[in-house]
């Protein structure tokens, strides 16, 4: 007798599909018997002016029901099967973008009809506006349970058409013999989205049933089941769908013994796939890896789906088992894919300069050489000091303990955010870390090749000629501001210098891929901590990276966050003080800066000496005079240059740069006019030497575009900007030799030999330093253990409005020990933690040597005190009486301490995973398609005589 077939027609906002769908069931050569629309919340109007009478029906359900329960609803809705007639009953299974071919109905039954033992049949998806393309044609599945397509997006030559004995089949035109479909339960409703055709095959396998491909039959097919109804599904969906399923499976499909052991380790190895998709630079597969894990632990659905697998099974794994791809196969496939990526990835055009081949290494170590002739005097120091500068902690651990909130014992001691650059410090003494300090003077050395490194690569990415990098390297590694910074001690201002190049090409890069991005999240991150007046140029520069590539925003999305998460707490510590702009305060020691004139930034200057020119002729007379016009002429080819690359070609390029360059110029003037740091009895500027970095890089890549673009002329232009900027700042990069420099090397000890022995066995003993100034006053500082580091060093400190009650017993305990009075120094002596007094040296300045004097007599005369005598720091008095060790802050601050680095070390670790390029292991490509392990029957061999 004629079997009898009810088509199932699931439509959700299929207006491009639907009416094509309607259209080709209408034209098949063999007709269902009965037809049931499902209509699941259809809003595109395609479903509205559908009506049907007679054996075709139209049932509603809301949106947002799963593609098997709107089936499962159809089938029910459908005429019921007649028990007493013996007609064979199947469901044809559609979705609005499911086609048929005319002979699609005839074929699925003529195939089944000849091979009873089959009950579900598959045709062969092909694409709906390219028939000869095969979307799908059967599914397998791992030993692990991970679904497989077995053939996608091929172009159909018949290759595959004798396959047709396989595991699953997609649900897209499945033809399933109704009894079957209503014993098994249908899709499980745990599965909405995907794999819930192949689960349904599975379990018809274990029923003793047979599933097959009709690769006669063909329907078209608009996407996969996932994006079934939807207008878009995001990367983070699609994985945490798939994944979903095939936990949900695993489960389900697990041994009774085994299932606990399955479910204890679904979150555990969420969690370590969510590692390996941010070293495999997948990381919208982080948070869909863990939302999976904890939807199938604790979810529900498990259960049931278990109790129906063990109500129908009749077979063991083993008669599935020939029919399961291997991990072998999976590999060779996805090989096979990175292959195809890396062969496009590798046709694409190449750079036109070598580094080895270009001049690019001979410019580095050019760089290299003048910094050794440079810093010379620095080689073979464990140290450094002077200017912003001090030696670091002895050890990492110490390091990282003024990193991040909690108790600091600088001064009179505090509790609250460190600067962001004691993280930047604490990375680099880790990496020496049998010497921390000697990490800052290996900086420094390295600061001019880097430099040119950096700007190497920068300039290449905007020019054509293979000899422009160059000149580009050479101008940046020889800028005022980078000198400037290093004989003065900034030292963030210097690895901003260092890093801004390669943050430039991070940014362009970071829409390529995840390594890229997440490295420039960490510059980013490292430039603003370093030099924290950078953050509104960085900031603007990010927005603007953003929207010029918004099509491929969602990576440079995230660039800020380590960076923000360095800088909340600070932001917020001085928003509450009521001081925000001390958030742009340089860390570091706190030295006094002369604000230069708005001229010498334009020049590129950061001091007012002109580069060291000033000092180096001030007896010439007439030298002062024109020096201004001497340097703006020198200054002239690179400003040349610079603004006349917007006449070329690429003046879109050149223009862009122009405009960077103006905000750091901005920068650089806002920052001689902020003054947020005290220095004694002064307060002293931001060091514009941070702005005019990213100024004079941003003027180099305009004029490096604009020299490319030139005629014949062009390497004459180069030389003659290189050689007149490199006359500009030779004082500079003589400063040491002219005794300019501030910065000298030392040994790294910060006090005298006699209080760094007393803090070995008291590391918390006190030391009050005096300093006399110049203008009468005195400067007082109070140091713990061997004395103040580098990294000890607080902007909140540096940049507190006023004195807190132990600043302010302090300064009243050394004003009265400086002076003859009837002052008892003894209980804030106790109090303060004050075991020695150190006078420092007055230097050459006739005032500060009265207070000097003063003050020496003052105590050397007070019966407290025992004169230790003079020192290298100075004169140096030692307090006999007992006083009170300080604490280190409460457990709550040691807890919010520890909290804090495990958000960095979580945030920091992330991006680093990320940022760690990996690449495919080449291999010649084998296969485009997954099989199965054994042979493939067909359905000659089980004909029904």
């Amino acid at each position: 007798m004629q079997p009898r077939v009810t088509a199932i027609l699931v439509a959700a906002n299929g207006a491009d599909h639907l009416d094509r769908t309607l259209d080709a069931l209408a034209a098949q050569t063999r007709h269902p018997e009965n037809l049931v629309v499902v209509d699941v919340g259809t809003t595109d109007g395609s479903t509205a002016e559908l009506s049907f009478g007679g054996s075709a029906q139209l049932v509603r359900l809301p949106a947002g029901r799963a593609f098997g329960d709107a089936v499962l609803q159809g089938e029910r809705s459908a005429p019921p099967a007649v028990a007493d007639e013996p007609v064979d009953e199947w469901l044809w299974i559609l979705g609005h973008d499911n086609a048929p071919a005319p002979t699609a109905l005839a074929d699925l039954l003529s195939a089944v009809e000849i091979a009873p033992s089959v009950v579900v049949a598959g045709p062969k998806l092909v694409a709906d506006d390219d028939p000869s393309l095969i979307r799908a044609f059967g599914e397998s599945m791992t030993r692990f349970g991970r679904s497989s397509g077995l053939v996608q997006d091929e172009l159909d030559q018949g290759q595959h058409d004798r396959n047709t004995d396989v595991l699953g089949v997609a649900a897209g035109g499945m033809l399933v013999r109704r009894s079957v479909w209503n014993e098994l339960g249908g899709f499980d409703p745990a599965l909405p989205d995907v794999d819930a055709a192949l689960d349904f095959c599975v379990r018809v396998r274990l029923a003793g049933h047979r599933v097959a491909l009709v690769p006669e039959a063909k329907v078209t097919s608009a996407g996969p089941i996932e994006e079934f109804g939807r207008k878009r599904v995001s990367e983070a969906r699609r994985v945490r769908m798939h994944r979903q399923a095939q936990l949900h499976r695993r489960m389900t499909y697990a041994p009774a013994g085994l299932v606990w052991l399955h479910w204890l380790t679904l979150v555990p190895f969420a969690i370590g796939r969510a590692l390996g998709h941010l070293v495999a630079k997948h990381p919208a597969a982080v948070l869909p890896e863990l939302a999976a894990a904890f939807a199938v632990a604790f979810g529900g659905g498990t259960g049931r789906a278990r109790k129906n697998l063990a109500r129908t099974k009749k077979l063991g794994w083993a008669a599935v088992e020939p029919l399961r791809v291997s991990w072998k196969r999976v590999h060779e496939h996805r090989t096979t894919s990175r292959d195809v990526e890396l062969a496009r990835v590798e046709d694409a055009p190449i750079a036109r300069a070598s580094f080895l081949g270009d001049g690019g290494i001979w410019v580095v170590l050019a760089a290299a050489v003048l910094s050794v002739v440079t810093l010379y005097p620095l080689l073979g120091s464990p140290a450094l000091t002077g200017g912003g500068l001090l030696p670091l902690s002895a050890t990492p651990a110490q390091l990282w303990q003024n990193v991040g909130y909690g108790f600091h014992s600088l001064g009179t001691g505090f509790t609250g955010p460190s600067d962001p650059f004691a993280a930047v410090l604490a990375v680099l003494g880790s990496i020496v870390f049998w010497s921390p300090s000697t990490a800052v003077v290996l900086v420094m050395l390295v600061a001019f090749p880097l430099s040119a490194l950096g700007m190497w690569f920068a300039v290449r990415k905007v020019t054509t000629r293979t000899w422009v990098p160059v000149i580009g390297a050479a101008l940046y590694a020889i800028a005022p501001t980078l000198v400037g910074a290093v004989t003065t001690g900034h030292l963030g201002a210097v690895i901003a210098h260092v890093l801004l190049p390669w943050l430039f090409v991070a940014v362009l890069e970071a829409h390529r891929s995840w390594a890229w991005a997440s490295g420039a999240s960490l510059l980013f991150a490292v430039v603003a901590a370093s030099a924290p007046s950078l953050l509104p140029v960085l900031l603007i520069g990010w927005l603007v990276a953003l929207l010029v590539g918004w099509r491929r925003a969602h990576r440079r999305l995230f660039i800020p966050v380590p960076a923000a998460v360095l800088f909340l707490p600070l932001i917020l510590a001085q928003a509450t003080r009521g001081n925000l702009l001390a958030v742009f305060a340089d860390p570091g020691v706190p030295s006094a800066t002369r604000a230069p004139s708005a001229l010498q930034l334009a020049i590129g200057q950061p001091l007012p000496d002109w580069s060291g020119w000033l000092p180096a002729t001030s007896g010439l007379g007439l030298v002062a005079t024109v020096l201004p016009i001497v340097m703006a002429v020198l200054a002239l080819p690179v400003a040349a240059a610079a603004i006349g690359a917007v006449l070329g070609h690429r003046w879109a390029v050149a223009g862009a740069a122009l405009v960077v360059a103006l905000l750091g110029f901005a920068t650089a003037f806002a920052a001689t006019h902020v003054t947020v740091t005290g220095v004694g009895s002064t307060t002293t500027i931001v060091w514009p030497g941070s702005g005019l970095s990213v100024y004079w890089l941003a003027l180099v890549v305009a004029a490096c575009i604009g020299i490319d673009v030139l005629p014949k002329a062009a390497p004459v232009a180069g030389l003659v900007a290189t050689v007149l900027t490199g006359v500009a700042v030779a004082p500079a990069f003589a400063a040491f030799y002219l005794g300019n420099a501030v910065i000298q090397p030392t040994t790294g000890r910060v006090l005298s030999a006699y209080v760094n022995a007393e803090a070995q066995a008291n590391p918390d003993v006190g030391t009050l330093v005096v300093v006399p100034q110049d203008d009468g006053s005195l400067a007082v500082t109070l140091e713990r253990g061997q004395g103040s580091t580098l990294d000890d060093q607080s902007t909140l400190d540096a940049t507190a409005l006023r004195l807190s009650e132990s600043g302010a017993r302090l300064t009243t305990l050394a004003g009265n020990l400086a002076s003859r009075s009837g002052y008892d120094p003894r209980p804030a002596l106790r109090e303060l933690g004050v075991s020695f007094v150190l006078i420092d040296d007055a230097g050459d300045d006739p005032e500060a040597q009265t207070v000097h004097d003063r003050a020496a007599g003052a105590i050397g005369q007070n019966a407290l005190f025992t004169s230790i005598g003079e020192t290298t720091n100075g004169q140096l008095f030692h307090y006999d009486g007992e006083v009170d060790r300080t604490t280190a802050g409460s457990a709550a601050t040691q807890a919010t301490h520890v909290l804090y680095l495990v958000v960095l070390g979580v945030v920091f670790g992330a991006a680093a995973l990320l940022a760690v390029p990996t690449a495919p292991r080449r291999r010649r490509a084998t296969s485009n398609v997954i099989e199965a392990e054994e042979p493939a029957t067909t359905f000659d061999e089980e004909r029904d005589e």
